[in-house]
């Protein structure tokens, strides 16, 4: 059962991911969605992604549900086919194939059902009855093909046609993920020039790990822009639905550039997850309104939709568009929304720069077990009621997500990893000596608690 994730289904290929229970898991759901539907499949660029496309494509087929094959492709363009009518046949709901940023020999499944996540209880369902399934379910991975990839770069490239005649030099580090893909044709069609580092769909990923919230993956990026004179540059993860944005001088996490797009929108509505600066919300709370959820993609994606907002972010890159958009995840969308930026001459330093200053700590985990990591957040919740160590000042506790500890001059935040077995904790001050303070107090407090 540890394959079957809060938000999705994940495991290392042959093993966990085998033949049986993948025919099985297309089997099972099909059933769960209902005969005669149809099922967009579409996979990344891992080495055993195809295979792993005919066995989730025979189970399907076993279940009487029509699987319509999108090929390789970003994660955004299964979600897009959602939205579209192929000829009179429009999808019901979608299976991505992929492993996203994790190592090459893991992959792993993200559904969506009616254009809505299919997550939590859900995907716990669904485990116990594939694991429960005696069903022998033949080879049979026919499917129909449908262009969706061109659908989603025709669309983007209207979407975008002002973005024509763009100057600015720009570059881009696919990281031998799927993002190039899309988003090469898109800014062939726009007539903008960029370098494109890493384009070649490579599931061994040679040249570095495809996740853009880690510092080391950006630096053959920064050598690149320091070298070809760009001004900006943006990297992908494996399946194109997280980014970074460089600078010369600053690596601007989602949260900040929220901030920015913030501003370009009338009223808007802005969804941050707990992990998210305080500067964030203070500062869109000036002009627009900013709400603090739960961490995780389809967590906010729910959230968009009951609060009808403008976009959410998480600090790792996510970047969700409901404004002029569908309201999931899509890390090439987003980069051409902030190349918008980029072309009306917005100065991503110099308003970085004018941002009131605080110290922050990365997401530092705590190793732990799944059995322990939700009691030991219980326990501080407790602890934090009656604190058997120093801390400074609280003013609130937030408990949407773990806890977010507001103290005077800066924040704590300890929550349990929906995904993995490890506590996640991050810091944030207004001066280093405060920062410090803060995570030095509620980090001994924690370690009573575990």
């Amino acid at each position: 059962m540890s394959i079957y994730r809060e938000y999705d289904i994940r495991g290392v290929f042959g093993d966990e991911l085998n033949a049986d229970r993948i025919k099985k898991l297309g089997f099972v759901l099909g059933k769960e969605i209902g005969a005669g539907k149809a099922v967009v499949i579409g996979y990344d660029a891992r080495t055993h992604s195809p295979q792993l496309f005919d066995w989730l494509a025979s189970g399907f087929n076993h279940a009487k549900v029509k699987p319509l094959d999108i090929g390789m492709c970003p994660t955004p363009v299964s979600y897009f086919a959602g939205f579209c009518d192929f000829d009179g046949l429009k999808p019901d709901f979608s299976v991505m194939i992929t492993g996203s940023h994790n190592p090459p020999e893991y992959n792993g499944f993200k559904i969506t059902v009616g254009n809505a996540p299919f997550f939590g209880e859900q995907i716990y369902e669904l485990g116990r009855k594939i694991e429960a399934c005696s069903e022998n379910i033949p080879d049979n991975s026919g499917a129909t093909w449908i262009n969706a990839l061109q659908r989603y770069v025709n669309y983007l490239s209207e979407q975008f046609a002002a973005l024509r005649g763009l100057k600015t030099p720009l570059a881009f580090d696919i990281g031998n993920g799927v993002a190039a893909i899309a988003l090469k044709p898109v800014l062939e069609n726009l007539g903008i020039k960029a370098k494109l580092l890493f384009e070649e769909p490579d599931g061994t990923f040679p040249n570095h790990h495809p996740d853009p919230s880690e510092e080391e993956n950006l630096e053959l990026l920064k050598k690149e822009m320091k070298k070809g004179a760009q001004r900006y540059g943006f990297a992908f993860d494996g399946d194109a639905d997280r980014i970074a944005m460089l600078s010369a001088k600053n690596n601007f996490k989602g949260d900040i550039l929220s901030i920015f797009l913030a501003r370009y929108i009338k009223n808007p509505i802005v969804i941050g997850e707990v992990k998210c600066s305080q500067v964030m919300y203070d500062e869109i709370n000036k002009f627009g309104k900013a709400i603090m959820y739960k961490t995780g993609h389809s967590n906010l994606k729910v959230k968009i939709k009951e609060t009808n907002a403008s976009f959410a972010a998480e600090v790792s890159g996510h970047l969700f568009f409901n404004d002029r958009y569908f309201g999931y995840d899509d890390a090439i969308y987003a980069a051409l929304r902030l190349i918008e930026l980029v072309k009306a001459g917005f100065d991503f330093d110099g308003e970085a720069a004018k941002l009131p200053k605080v110290y922050s700590t990365d997401e530092l985990k705590i190793k732990t077990t799944e059995e322990e990591k939700f009691k030991i957040i219980e326990r501080l919740k407790a602890a934090l009621r009656n604190p058997s160590v120093a801390l400074p000042k609280i003013r609130e506790i937030i408990e949407i997500d773990g806890v977010r500890v507001i103290f005077e001059n800066g924040w704590g935040l300890v929550r349990a990893s929906n995904t993995t077995p490890v506590l996640v904790t991050r810091f944030e001050a207004t001066s280093e000596k405060d920062l410090d303070e803060i995570q030095a107090s509620l980090t001994a407090l924690l370690e009573r608690c575990k």
